[in-house]
């Protein structure tokens, strides 16, 4: 069916379970014996069960197609696997530069001056991550202290808000707003205040599929220079990009060079989720207490796998600047059976989300994740309610 073939429109998120916090059982021998009664950490252990759990639950129990949990449907290039098994035997297999092998850092250097004309020092100004999502823990521990306030736009990748909160974070969140998730820019205006440290900008957009337009970044950038206040820029899918809209970065805008640091991802623009690899750009200042909570976190990166990637942004242009143009056609098949069907389609020119508006099918007292729900035991399609996306 068509729900098969755009499995990877909404997510890339895996899924796991982990067992409760306090817990009994019994040893090798039998024997009784009882958890450690002390209080864990009471931010992980209260998390709710993720959204994409209990969806994906739901719809292994009732066979349903799960347009929640998707994968890139290709592979990335060939050439740079081949340059990552190699990799294996024509180098030694130590711990590589905490900050990652130099072949990366220099490409990322690179593609950060030529498609986002943001010239980038490689031996200054780079650090190779664990994934885009490492890289935002990492920020968000090295920049931020107890009490400092994080402007975040709602809805919100998961990630942002738990690992701000972990940092000691207030989350300031200001919703975008519909029918085409534009930057209300009273409420965002409003949202500053004498203790904001930081604000985290995802262009384009998860999981609504916006664009930040230049006008909305402008604006974002002169209250940023206003508040003396630092962009973290999530720009995992900054080739995704569609319908005509264009990815311009925040730190490309004048003023914003020195106080933002910008997040990329092999898994993002070369559909080489498993490989983990990411990384930071920005000025060495803001960087260098990133990459000490890098160095404790995870320390180094797979050097194999980062001169794959390496090879990749040099050499490989062709398949991430093919990414926009093919999820276009995909999002044109697929939007029209929606409409067809009385869903309301959302505006979105970026990444692999496609948000549709399902209010008339609602029944009285129910809301989106209640209707994704009904959706799956009834309709055999499961999706994400994006409302559990939100603050």
């Amino acid at each position: 069916s068509v729900f098969d073939d755009f499995a990877t429109l909404l997510s890339l998120f895996r899924v796991y379970h982990f067992p409760p916090c306090t817990m009994t059982g019994t040893d090798a021998n039998g024997v009784a014996g009882h958890a450690p009664s002390k209080p864990l950490n009471e931010l992980f252990c209260n998390l709710p069960t993720t959204i994409f759990e209990v969806m994906s639950k739901l719809a292994m129990e009732h066979n349903s197609v799960n347009l929640g949990q998707g994968f890139p449907d290709e592979e990335g290039p060939a050439s740079m696997k081949e340059v990552a098994g190699q990799a294996l035997t024509q180098f030694h297999n130590q711990y590589p530069s905490m900050l990652g092998v130099p072949e990366l850092r220099q490409a990322v250097a690179r593609h950060s001056a030529n498609h986002a004309g943001i010239p980038c020092d490689w031996a200054t100004e780079t650090l190779v991550t664990v994934g885009a999502t490492e890289g935002i823990a990492a920020c968000m521990l090295g920049l931020i202290n107890e009490g400092d306030e994080v402007i975040m736009f709602d809805p919100m990748y998961d990630s942002y808000v738990s690992m701000a909160r972990r940092a000691g974070a207030v989350i300031k969140p200001v919703r975008l707003a519909l029918p085409d998730f534009h930057v209300p820019l009273e409420e965002l205006a409003a949202a500053f205040s004498p203790r904001t440290k930081l604000i985290m900008v995802n262009t384009p957009h998860n999981p609504s599929g916006k664009v930040f337009t230049r006008a909305e970044l402008e604006a974002i950038a002169a209250l940023c220079i206003q508040h003396d206040v630092i962009a973290v820029c999530d720009e995992v899918y900054e080739h995704l990009v569609f319908g005509g809209a264009q990815h311009v970065s925040l730190r490309s805008l004048p003023g914003m060079a020195e106080r933002s640091v910008r997040l990329g991802s092999a898994g993002k623009t070369f559909s080489f989720t498993a490989w983990k690899v990411g990384w930071v750009t920005g000025p060495a200042r803001l960087l260098a207490p990133i990459i000490k909570a890098h160095s404790f976190l995870v320390f180094t990166v797979s050097s194999s796998l980062q001169r794959g990637v390496a090879h990749g942004l040099d050499h490989e242009s062709s398949f991430y600047l093919g990414l926009g143009p093919s999820l276009s056609k995909k999002r044109a098949l697929l939007a029209p059976h929606l409409a067809e069907l009385g869903f309301g389609i959302l505006p979105g020119h970026g990444a692999y989300f496609l948000v549709a508006d399902v209010s008339r099918f609602l029944r009285p007292g129910e809301d989106d994740a209640a209707f994704c729900m009904r959706l799956t035991r009834e309709g055999g399609v499961t999706l994400i309610p994006i409302s559990c996306r939100s603050q």
